[in-house]
């Protein structure tokens, strides 16, 4: 949690929790759309309630295949803010980020996605399909839904690629994007080389959950929560969770479609599973690794053991557009949750980009 005092030096004064920026570029943003401009330049509001509120009553609203569950903080009619989380996780990764947005202007929107918490599918017949053109046509229908023309997405894990693929394929949607770990669209092609036997071994649950034997284990209620657990763990080395904070997101995991979804979204990484035909011309846009244009800020936490480094070099050349990359040093793989401070000044300092 983030206390006023906390607030106040970390995102009024622009130094994030332990963020390093590491080089930016400049652009004009002028001529905005109608959906709002970004609040002024200065600091943000130096308060938030201490300890931060939790999520109040969820949302629901139908969009394209999904009825999409979301919370919601802010001014109704501030500029939009969209924060995805990534797995093992859910919504409350940003309880600690959406207020401290909310307090600088901003309409945040933070909404589950498939396969997780209070997000369902509208026709049981739909198939548990969790590619990544998929996902993001889900936040892109999310927008159209709520009637929003434009927002800045920002995402970790899962959140980050389909932050990255929305900005990519429809950045007439994107104000600006701030993206964990970088460029993340998954190249399936190149997912069938081997890594470093020591690199593996990190992914250790992705074979797994290529196995019978994972998505049984998926499905245990009890082997679910231990198992999301140990990934919280070791991919957080230094982020003292809670029983209280880890069962609060666990809740989400209780979503009668979670095991279908986290196992295909892994399989078909991995080229052990099918997508479906109709998001074909979008994946084969993906497959080409198209740039993003979209003012960024890339963040990578230094003690995230999914990142080869965190000095950015290894993804640069696909933002294209007004670029910053900053550090958390200290932090673990889910970085909204574990620096909130240092998140949500980066999604004020990319909205001004």
């Amino acid at each position: 949690m983030i206390d006023r005092r906390t607030f106040s030096k970390a995102v009024g004064l622009g130094l994030g929790a332990a963020a390093v920026p590491a080089g930016a570029v400049a652009a004009d943003r002028s001529g905005r759309p109608a959906e709002g401009p970004a609040p002024a330049e200065g600091p943000a509001p130096a308060e938030v309630p201490a300890p931060a509120r939790p999520f109040g009553r969820l949302k629901q609203v139908r969009a394209g295949v999904l009825d999409i569950g979301y919370a919601e903080a802010g001014p109704a009619h501030g500029p939009v803010a969209v924060c995805l989380h990534g797995w093992p996780y859910d919504i409350h990764s940003y309880v600690d980020v959406a207020p401290l947005l909310a307090e600088a202007g901003y309409r945040v929107i933070v909404p589950y996605l498939r396969g997780h918490g209070t997000t369902t599918f509208r026709s049981p017949t739909e198939v548990r399909n969790a590619q990544q053109s998929a996902v993001a046509l889900d936040i892109v229908a999310l927008l159209d839904a709520l009637g929003i023309r434009r927002a800045v997405l920002a995402g970790f894990d899962w959140g980050s690629r389909t932050a990255g693929i929305v900005a990519a394929l429809w950045p007439e949607r994107v104000r600006a994007l701030v993206s964990v770990g970088g460029y993340l669209v998954t190249d399936v092609r190149a997912q069938q080389n081997p890594l470093p036997p020591k690199a593996e071994h990190t992914w250790w649950y992705q074979y797994y959950f290529a196995t019978d034997r994972g998505r049984r284990g998926l499905e245990n209620p009890q082997y679910r929560r231990e198992l999301c657990r140990a990934v919280w763990a070791e991919a957080s080395p230094t982020w003292a969770f809670d029983d209280a904070t880890f069962e609060r997101t666990a809740a989400a995991f209780d979503n009668p479609d979670y095991a279908a979804i986290v196992t295909h979204n892994y399989r078909w990484r991995l080229g052990l599973a099918a997508g479906e035909p109709r998001y074909d011309r979008y994946e084969q846009r993906l497959a080409d690794r198209p740039a993003i244009g979209v003012p960024t800020i890339t963040l990578d936490p230094g003690l995230d053991p999914f990142l080869a480094s965190t000095d950015g070099l290894g993804y640069r050349r696909f933002f294209t557009g007004a670029y910053e990359h900053r550090v958390l040093d200290g932090v673990g793989h889910n970085a909204p949750q574990e620096a909130p401070a240092a998140f949500a000044r980066a999604v004020l300092d990319a909205d001004r980009l």
